[in-house]
């Protein structure tokens, strides 16, 4: 059985679908089969079974609810969206904030800008940067889009600064010097956000 929900340190996470549009150097989706274990999707939920298993639980227990898994969450923002509206006017007491993990292309994947729509759904958006600069940027995550995948992912994050209470930006610690952490912290913080980097495991 596909597994659509999962705690993770603390916090539900909502994996809706596999579909991503990057294939950073460092993402598990490109390895072995084998290595991908039971949050590889068979098929994709319904936006239904994804409010019902949220709904079904005690939600006191948990930090946050994070849009992540492997794929990428705004492949499906139209669903998500419905489902932060269906979390909200439930009017559960033990709602905690709701997350996105994204890696700040959800514009581009759906041809309009989707800022606006994260606001009063989306208490805090975490966009990976992982680049403090295009040709670093496009080496690591090589998006579908290229060059133009560089700039949504910019405008993503100053976009989503106005609308949304809690914007980082983040990088993984793969292959990066002092010098190119610092510089992704300064982007970060030209952009709005604030800046975290993540362990490579």
């Amino acid at each position: 059985m596909d597994i659509i929900t999962y705690d993770y340190f603390g916090s539900l996470y909502i994996n809706m679908t596999n579909r991503c549009d990057c294939h950073c150097v460092f993402c598990i989706r490109d390895q072995d089969a084998s290595a991908l274990g039971e949050l590889w999707l068979d098929k994709e939920p319904t936006r239904e079974q994804v409010l019902e298993e949220i709904l079904s639980q005690d939600l006191s227990q948990y930090a946050e609810i994070v849009f992540c898994g492997y794929g990428e969450p705004t492949c499906r923002a139209d669903d998500m969206f419905w489902i932060c509206d269906q979390l909200r006017a439930a009017g559960r007491e033990d709602l905690p904030p709701i997350r996105l993990n994204t890696n700040g292309h959800g514009s581009l994947i759906n041809h309009r800008d989707i800022a606006p729509e994260m606001q009063g759904r989306l208490d805090a958006v975490s966009v990976s940067l992982n680049g403090s600069n295009e040709e670093e940027y496009l080496r690591l995550t090589r998006p579908g889009a290229g060059g133009k995948a560089w700039e949504a992912m910019l405008d993503f994050v100053r976009q989503a600064a106005k609308f949304v209470p809690r914007v980082m930006v983040s990088i993984v610690d793969y292959d990066k010097s002092p010098q190119e952490i610092e510089a992704c912290r300064q982007l970060a913080e030209s952009l709005g956000a604030t800046f975290r980097v993540r362990p490579f495991a």
